[in-house]
């Protein structure tokens, strides 16, 4: 029986792919356990397919496979679980900077009696930009969505077959890996490990789609942002209302001879400006929710 089951999304990874799955199979030597490595393609431009079919020969424990198109990191993660039988998973990076040596401290604190155990990267090597925004999302998902994400913690780590099993159950059409985790719940720990630089080419994450991400996230996760516009809302009404009664009570005493033109057609412009930022949160949420009744298939999966 496969007791643990190692998944890696792969976008522009050739160089890096013999490498990697070198270095799980050492581990999983040293931990003398079956295994199983699973890796998917998320449609890479490179020939990182090519490279995994060519890995996939001379390996028994590799199974591959290859989405229809690019559906991004976090529905290839999806995909990647929904082919693993291991009693424990494992989810990591392709890039090498999630180490495959510290696979053996999260299995042995799993036994520990936890279900789910994540990897903190004490010190990131990441750069500066992405450091910056990973902690930026964080703190303000943390706000809107009223819990708690630490940003040292992504998506690599060991997580029990049950676990598994509930973060395949929830059904977003947007999917947040480290989210689903956190939000199902069960015995929880963080581990420390090494993170590494990047050996090879650069993150695929740009910040236009750091941001994209954050957004659909914080949409998808919470509805604060329409909480805040109804207390916007209820501050410009109440401010209007003693505005509008302090300027009555001026033209009752003779102090307001004539009436001021541009004053009006700023409120005016203020007032449509928020209704129609109001307007728009709105649309983007019904807009999520026509998403996800279509119930389209977040991955599909074109080779095995």
């Amino acid at each position: 029986n496969i007791v643990i089951s190692i998944i890696s999304p792969v976008y522009r990874a050739e160089k890096i792919l013999p490498k990697l799955v070198e270095e799980i199979s050492t581990v999983m030597r040293k931990l003398n356990t079956d295994y199983e490595i699973i890796l998917v393609d998320d449609r890479s431009p490179d020939n990182s397919w090519q490279v995994m079919k060519n890995l996939a020969e001379d390996n028994s424990n590799l199974k591959i496979y290859r989405l229809s198109r690019n559906f991004g990191q976090h529905p290839t993660i999806m995909a990647g679980l929904s082919k693993s039988i291991g009693e424990w998973v494992v989810v990591m990076d392709c890039d090498l900077q999630d180490q495959p040596k510290e696979i053996e401290k999260l299995y042995k604190k799993a036994l520990e009696g936890y279900e789910v155990v994540q990897a903190s990267r004490v010190q990131r090597k990441d750069g500066r930009l992405k450091k910056l925004s990973s902690r930026m999302f964080y703190k303000i998902f943390n706000y809107l969505a009223g819990i708690k994400i630490n940003n040292e913690v992504a998506n690599f780590g060991i997580y029990h077959k049950k676990v598994i099993n509930q973060v395949l159950n929830v059904n977003d059409y947007i999917k947040f890996f480290p989210l689903f985790i956190n939000w199902v719940g069960y015995r929880a720990t963080t581990v420390a490990v090494e993170h590494q630089e990047r050996s090879e080419g650069e993150s695929s994450y740009s910040l236009g789609k750091l941001i994209s991400l954050a957004f659909n996230v914080i949409v998808s996760f919470s509805d604060k942002p329409l909480k805040l516009f109804v207390s916007l809302g209820a501050i410009i009404s109440a401010t209007s209302f003693l505005g509008g009664a302090w300027v009555f009570i001026k033209t009752l005493m003779g102090r307001i001879s004539e009436p001021g033109y541009s004053s009006l057609i700023l409120s005016i412009c203020f007032l449509f400006g928020v209704t129609f930022m109001c307007l728009g949160v709105l649309g983007i949420y019904l807009g999520k929710t026509f998403n996800q009744t279509k119930n389209r298939p977040v991955y599909i999966i074109d080779e095995e």
